[in-house]
């Protein structure tokens, strides 16, 4: 689906594997360490160089980003994103927003042309995953046509369950 000049896509994946993608978007933690889920297969797939220099900005709060280099991924750079924690961080939606938002900001910072996101905030911060999915397009449809140098946004999802929702919602009919 396009959006103004940015092609919107969705894949059943592993975002570590992107290797077509400028960047990729970390699910990270406060402190930017390695940890399960999204973070723990970048930080493997990065290898240490990354926890090493994401040091330098830690921690950040929910809704934060901050960009570094990819080191061992396929990939130039990753985006850290804390998304917030559901039920505790609020207002969740707000924040979850920033997140997308401000990753997209980051990319045009670095004149980033195609950006992969995972599902922010849905595994081990317990966002309900049709909302935080619905937060997510809201926030892109909001900042594709402020962008200049994106080109393509991919959303890659681990399940095939988690991939059909997205289907469902970017292409409603």
């Amino acid at each position: 689906m396009k959006m103004g000049n940015v092609l919107l896509e969705v894949r059943k994946g592993n975002i570590a594997e992107q290797s077509d993608i400028t960047a990729i978007v970390n699910a990270a933690n406060a402190e930017l360490r390695t940890g399960g889920g999204v973070a723990g297969a970048i930080h493997r797939a990065a290898g240490p160089g990354l926890e090493a220099e994401t040091r330098h900005w830690a921690p950040i709060k929910p809704g934060e980003a901050v960009t570094t280099n990819a080191h061992k991924l396929p990939n130039k750079f990753v985006i850290h994103c804390l998304g917030p924690i559901y039920g505790v961080d609020q207002p969740a939606d707000k924040l979850l927003a920033d997140c997308y938002r401000n990753a997209i900001l980051r990319a045009e910072e670095k004149k980033i042309e195609s950006i992969a996101f995972p599902a922010i905030s849905t595994g081990a911060f317990g966002y309900p995953f049709e909302e935080a999915t619905d937060v997510a397009f809201t926030s892109i449809r909001e900042m594709c046509p402020k962008t200049k140098h994106l080109k393509l946004i991919r959303f890659v999802l681990f399940s095939e369950t988690d991939l059909e929702s997205y289907q469902s919602r970017l292409n409603p009919n």
